[in-house]
């Protein structure tokens, strides 16, 4: 288990715990910064000296990183790694059979991750005059359209849900596909924050945010719940259990979701739990939900990340194809042929 606490040297252990601490990060957030920052760190060190050229970087040390060597990082050094990432990087490190090279998105978070911990270092601690990542642009990430279930292809999942952990399973499909949750969300969620006809969700970054039930969504809890077994210890109040007795797990959700799926007849490789809270927002917005009350929804911190869904299937857009004065010309050409 990765524990940045002993196993960072203090000038990252100070920048995580700031995060964990101060900016409230999630520790798994914090714990993915940590390996992007060792990672970086093991990459410089293999580069600069050449008697660790033939170690893994896994095998190299960074206890010893300190400000003078951060404060020795050049965009060269910054490009010569996003390089190294591009072409030579495991996609799947623990993998004998791993393909190679991470894709835009990934290195953009990396990226990301080095920006934020040297601007911590610039403009919160004061410790470096100049900023070496400040100009350096992100990889540029193909945009694409978030991929759906329709409302038929939603109907006939939740329709199909039988036989073991009917209604705990039922229950979360539901709540995904009209709350729109993260599975982070769903997993977080305790007995406690059933208010009534209202949820209380812990989004993002430690932001609470209240999402208000439909019928559907308080039918398909009180019928989980009325199953529900009552449990001890520190899982007592976790609203959604495994067989185990626990908390549910987010490895449980996502093959739960795709066991279910599978037995629907719908390609369980083209969809995720995280596809689910794709629907729940494109099926809102194709019934008229404002778009400004989708983002509270779903809790977007920007109206730009939850427009994407408007250019979804959009009604609008067939509307201006037809009123093109152009778009009932035919090739007479072809007809008189």
């Amino acid at each position: 288990m990765t524990d940045y606490r002993t196993e960072a040297p203090q000038i990252l252990r100070d920048f995580l715990s700031y995060h964990e601490t101060i900016k409230a990060h999630s520790r798994r957030t914090v714990d993915e910064y940590f390996l992007d920052l060792r990672n970086f760190f093991r990459y410089l060190k293999r580069v600069r000296n050449p008697a660790l050229a033939d170690l893994d970087l896994d095998e190299i040390d960074i206890m010893d990183v300190d400000l003078e060597f951060v404060s020795s990082v050049t965009l060269t050094d910054i490009y010569g790694y996003m390089t190294y990432l591009t072409r030579d990087r495991a996609q799947h490190p623990n993998s004998r059979n791993s393909d190679y090279g991470l894709n835009a998105a990934s290195r953009a978070r990396k990226i990301a991750t080095i920006r934020s911990f040297y601007n911590y270092l610039t403009n919160k601690m004061h410790l470096l005059r100049e900023n070496p990542v400040k100009d350096i642009d992100s990889p540029k990430l193909r945009k694409t359209l978030p991929k759906y279930l329709t409302l038929d292809e939603s109907m006939q999942l939740l329709n199909s849900v039988d036989g073991k952990h009917q209604e705990r399973d039922y229950c979360i499909l539901t709540l995904f596909l009209n709350c729109g949750l993260r599975i982070s969300e769903l997993v977080g969620l305790n007995l406690r924050d059933i208010q009534q006809d209202a949820l209380r969700v812990l989004g993002k970054g430690n932001k609470v945010r209240i999402i208000y039930l439909n019928e559907a969504c308080q039918e398909a809890l009180q019928a989980y719940l009325a199953v529900r077994r009552p449990i001890s210890g520190r899982d007592a109040d976790a609203l959604f259990l495994s067989a185990q007795n626990e908390r549910i797990s987010r490895s449980t959700v996502h093959a739960m979701v795709k066991k279910r799926l599978a037995a629907a007849g719908i390609n369980a490789s083209e969809y995720s739990s995280h596809k689910l809270r794709h629907t729940a927002a494109t099926l809102m917005l194709q019934n008229g939900v404002d778009v400004r009350a989708v983002q509270e929804v779903l809790g977007h911190d920007h109206l730009n990340t939850t427009e994407i869904y408007t250019h979804i299937d959009n009604d609008a857009l067939r509307v201006a194809a037809r009123a093109n004065p152009l778009s009932h010309v035919k090739n007479k050409r072809k007809a008189d042929s």
